[in-house]
């Protein structure tokens, strides 16, 4: 168990921070178990990925340029890539052992070894580079950039193809057993579907009142999908099928990050406001805004990791509170 993360994260540790507005339970969804500082972090903090293997946690640090490598079971930073210009995207690749991440200043997707931290390969991954995914049976890295997404071979690490979309592909989802992806494209104000055979867009949904569409889950079982946005802050659901709004509910402003716990029917929905909103998952058709848990204003990044049942969520430094990341337990 992961308890204060160790030793080195004791003093940090507070009481539980439960869930506020819980409208149908008396406890807690979401239980804070541990805080860990990250020393020295300046400015916006982008994506998170987690290597299992390592149990290493990778943090973009946007804002400082670096790439802050966590050590989970110790609750401390244990290690740090600098000088990077903007990295934002972040996967780990278990087959090969490889940490990936993208650096939207100069556009690279940058290949390190997980273990020794040494680069392994560059390359151009298109301009403002950022979200990635990786379709391991294809062996195939997807990356979120100005011209759509980048197509690249991860055994040769080539770019072998860019699918264009209507603007920058913000935060995407790959259709477990088929070959749709499904992305954001706020500057389009829609949702982009890409058949990845093909490599083109085949269908675009609009999304009516809502805009700025920025962080996207996916429940594949139940052909949902799961759209954060943030103008108005809404959740929206919508069936994979043709995009049909199937409900839109309230969450706190500034979203940035989305994930569904299928284990717990639930969806989190980390915001900038402070807040991460829990929304109940009743059936496919049915969702209730249950709680929101109150983290640190400004921290709108984060990832679930179900394996641990953990939601690590980061604030970054705002005036003398410094950057730091919250652990929240799922109950």
């Amino acid at each position: 168990m992961l308890a204060c993360l160790g030793a080195a994260v004791a003093m940090a540790c507070e009481a539980p921070a439960g869930a506020t507005n819980r409208m149908d339970a008396s406890d807690p969804l979401l239980v804070e178990v541990a805080r860990v500082a990250l020393t020295g972090v300046d400015g916006r903090i982008d994506h998170l990925a987690y290597d299992a293997s390592g149990s290493r946690l990778y943090i973009a640090a946007l804002g400082n340029g670096t790439i802050e490598v966590v050590d989970v079971a110790k609750g401390a930073v244990a290690s740090r890539i600098d000088k990077l210009e903007e990295p934002q995207g972040i996967v780990c690749l278990p087959d090969s052992k490889q940490v990936a991440f993208t650096t939207g200043g100069d556009g690279k997707l940058r290949v390190y070894d997980a273990a020794a931290l040494t680069k392994v390969k560059e390359l151009d991954a298109g301009g403002d580079a950022d979200n990635v995914r990786l379709d391991a049976k294809a062996g195939l890295l997807y990356v979120g950039c100005e011209e759509g997404l980048a197509v690249v071979d991860v055994k040769k690490w080539e770019r072998v193809a860019t699918i264009k979309l209507a603007g920058h592909a913000e935060s995407f989802q790959l259709e477990p057993d088929g070959s749709k992806i499904y992305v954001n494209v706020p500057d389009a104000r829609h949702v982009a579907v890409v058949d990845a055979k093909e490599r083109k867009a085949v269908a675009t949904w609009t999304l009516g009142d809502a805009s700025s569409n920025f962080p996207m889950a996916l429940d594949s079982a139940n052909g949902r999908l799961f759209v954060g946005c943030r103008s108005p802050a809404c959740l929206l659901v919508l069936d994979v099928k043709d995009g049909r709004r199937v409900a839109k509910l309230p969450i706190g402003g500034d979203c940035d990050d989305v994930f569904f716990d299928a284990q717990r029917k639930r969806i989190y929905a980390s915001c900038g406001e402070g807040v991460v909103s829990v929304i109940g998952v009743k059936s496919a058709d049915e969702y209730e805004a249950i709680a929101k848990i109150p983290t640190a204003s400004g921290a709108r990044t984060s990832l679930f990791v179900p394996s641990l049942s953990r939601l690590f969520v980061v604030a970054p430094k705002r005036g003398d509170r410094a950057a730091e990341i919250h652990v929240l337990e799922a109950k």
